[in-house]
């Protein structure tokens, strides 16, 4: 796969699909990107698992924090890697060595994070590999949730956006398309 870039199908049925995310180098501190990203997937009804050795046992958002991933429960649909491109590499081994125990689907390595070889070693495992890309920005991007900020999401349509359970801008992925 060429992971210079993505199509929004591909982002949007990994999205759609998932249902838990493993949060590696998930950060209790407000300010962090990992942080932000912990906080939204829970407001779009994912489970995250919080991973982080310096934070186990303790929460972060009212989940609780795992050392490893190999101390979360399954299933792990998502391993979202919030470290740098060395350390992804360690991770993703470690996901592919328990992607049957946990379930495991996908490995997102987060915004600045690129690791062509570990991303070759997960997808050779058969999972699949984001990188360089964050799944808060994306599911806002895809939605349209993103434009209340500002943001350009990149797409012109007349299709109006589905709206989530509370509030106006609350928007959901719309179904997958069978036409």
């Amino acid at each position: 796969m060429n992971h210079d870039s993505y199509s929004d199908a591909y982002i949007a049925e990994i999205l759609r699909e998932v249902k838990s995310f493993a949060l590696i180098g998930a950060s209790a501190n407000s300010a962090r990107p990992s942080f932000f990203v912990t906080r939204y997937l829970l407001s779009k009804g994912y489970i995250v698992h919080p991973v982080n050795p310096g934070h186990a046992g303790g929460e972060i958002l009212g989940q609780k924090v795992y050392a490893s991933l190999a101390e979360v429960p399954a299933p792990v649909d998502v391993v979202d890697i919030f470290r740098n491109a060395k350390a992804a590499g360690e991770i993703t081994r470690a996901a592919i060595r328990l992607k049957d125990k946990l379930a495991i689907k996908v490995v997102w390595m987060q915004l600045g994070v690129r690791n062509d070889e570990a991303a070759a070693e997960a997808e050779a495992a058969g999972l699949k590999v984001v990188m360089n890309r964050c799944p808060k920005i994306e599911y806002g991007r895809l939605s349209g949730e993103i434009g209340w900020a500002g943001v350009n999401p990149g797409t012109i349509s007349s299709q109006r956006p589905q709206l989530g359970a509370v509030g106006v801008q609350n928007h959901v992925l719309s179904p997958k398309r069978t036409t």
